[in-house]
């Protein structure tokens, strides 16, 4: 009787180990040397973060087309996000009372991130490249070509994972295109 309390649910566990294998695709994508060569996006912690956001981002416009299923691992994608936040603070020095509202502030600024990446991929160009101003190159002023080929990798990656079958998704796995591609 006391171990069905403390058992996990099989569900659960399965949707975190998917939602942190597609966090995983998002790092993978967001270290690609690319990005911070010819995108211009600063080779620093926060130029980083910024990149893991945009591309989590990515993942979660695309899973809200997978109804229940697709929120139930965008959640748990999320999770690993800032557990891997967490860690990566601690890893820093930074002290246990200082990580909490660090990782809460860092979340505050995530939700931001996705409203204004979907209203910038939803409007046009120059609001999509405002949005990346204030948010990806927040710390620096970039070059306008970088800017635009940015937002151009942002429609197209959010095109090519529109065409990924859900299923594939669901399982954990997505494929991003080349930095550099754009619609």
């Amino acid at each position: 009787m006391l171990g069905r309390l403390f058992r996990k649910d099989p569900a659960a566990a399965l949707a975190s180990q998917r939602g942190a294998a597609l966090y995983g695709c998002a790092v993978a994508q967001a270290r690609l040397p690319a990005f911070y060569r010819a995108g211009g996006v600063p080779d620093t912690l926060d130029g980083r973060f910024e990149l893991v956001a945009l591309h989590t981002f990515l993942l979660l416009h695309r899973l809200k087309r997978e109804g229940e299923a697709g929120s139930v691992l965008a959640q748990a994608m999320v999770d690993s996000m800032f557990a891997d936040m967490d860690a990566s603070l601690r890893e820093l020095g930074a002290g246990d009372l200082g990580v909490a509202p660090r990782v809460k502030r860092m979340a505050s600024g995530f939700y931001g991130r996705i409203a204004a990446y979907e209203a910038g991929l939803a409007g046009s160009d120059a609001e999509l490249g405002e949005a990346l101003r204030r948010n990806l190159y927040g710390t620096v002023e970039p070059d306008p070509a970088a800017l635009a080929g940015v937002a151009g990798y942002l429609r197209a990656a959010a095109a090519v994972l529109a065409e990924q079958a859900g299923a594939a998704l669901l399982a954990g796995a997505a494929r991003f295109p080349a930095p550099g591609s754009r619609n």
